[in-house]
């Protein structure tokens, strides 16, 4: 897959409406929308300057959403923007009501692209638990990557909308869909579901009916197929279990293994540079905290 420089980035920007009066460059359009988002994912996931990305990415996020005007059904470039809109919402936007908007946004692309991929996963939302637990059986080895994308951002609105009680109770769907997941490829985006279960069993704590033990069991397993390359897994290792349990011993153990570690590995740079970060202040609030 090609590597987009900054030089044909804003060859991209500039001078693709003068493409679009050109019907002889339709074919070169095409391609370039095909790759353009996917490219776009795995610059930002590759960089290390934590501020170009917060202040670049919303002018790509833009670019993209341009491109499903024409192309509205294309579910290459709808999961390519709801991958974007949630991790940037997550990571980078500060101000509540503007990160519940874009995470709207990610969901409804990324539910847009599962129901193309499929008419049997449309309106999902919508349905009753039991008809949303047949649904989620179907899911197999050939539509799990559509299936998480969605399951991603669903989790991403329900952290961007909190304090709705409503949006919390939606919770148990996202998770159904992530065990489903794990049923059906454990290892899939490098243990990535995992990590998600493993959040998602520490919001209970034990002294009201929780089972933290699953969680450290997710942990593990996730530091184990992302080969400990993914940082803010042993992040959210001690932030959520550590903490929980109160085990200070293990919390900075992990948080000191973060910090030590190299965050150059291919597709985690700017998650490992955010999780040294998040890491630097966990340790420093460490005694505080226990």
């Amino acid at each position: 897959m090609l590597n987009l420089s900054i030089k044909r980035l804003i060859f991209f920007i500039f001078f693709i409406p003068l493409l679009v009066f050109n019907s002889s460059c339709s074919f070169i359009i095409s391609s370039a929308t095909k790759n353009l988002a996917e490219n776009l994912s795995q610059t930002i996931l590759n960089s290390d300057d934590l501020k170009t990305v917060k202040d670049g990415t919303p002018a790509y996020l833009l670019l993209i959403d341009s491109f499903l005007i024409d192309s509205p059904d294309n579910i290459q470039l709808l999961q390519s923007s709801a991958k974007l809109y949630s991790a940037y919402a997550g990571v980078f936007v500060a101000d509540p009501q503007r990160a519940a908007r874009m995470s709207s946004r990610s969901l409804s692309y990324a539910e847009q692209a599962l129901c193309l991929s499929n008419k049997t996963f449309c309106q999902l939302r919508k349905l009753k638990f039991n008809d949303f637990s047949q649904i989620v059986q179907k899911i197999d080895k050939e539509n799990i990557n559509d299936w998480f994308i969605f399951a991603s951002a669903w989790a991403g609105w329900v952290k961007a909308n909190s304090g709705n009680v409503s949006a919390i109770a939606q919770l148990s769907k996202v998770r159904l869909i992530m065990e489903q997941m794990i049923k059906v490829d454990d290892t899939l985006e490098n243990g990535s579901v995992h990590l998600y279960l493993g959040v998602l069993k520490t919001l209970i704590p034990p002294a009201l009916g929780g089972k933290p033990e699953q969680a450290r069991q997710h942990f593990e397993r996730a530091i184990e197929l992302s080969q400990g390359n993914n940082l803010m897994v042993k992040v959210l290792f001690a932030q959520k279990y550590s903490r929980l349990i109160f085990d200070q011993s293990m919390h900075d153990r992990l948080l000191n293994e973060v910090l030590q570690a190299d965050p150059y590995q291919h597709n985690l740079v700017l998650m490992n540079v955010l999780a040294q970060q998040k890491a630097a202040e966990l340790l420093e609030s460490s005694n505080d905290y226990f």
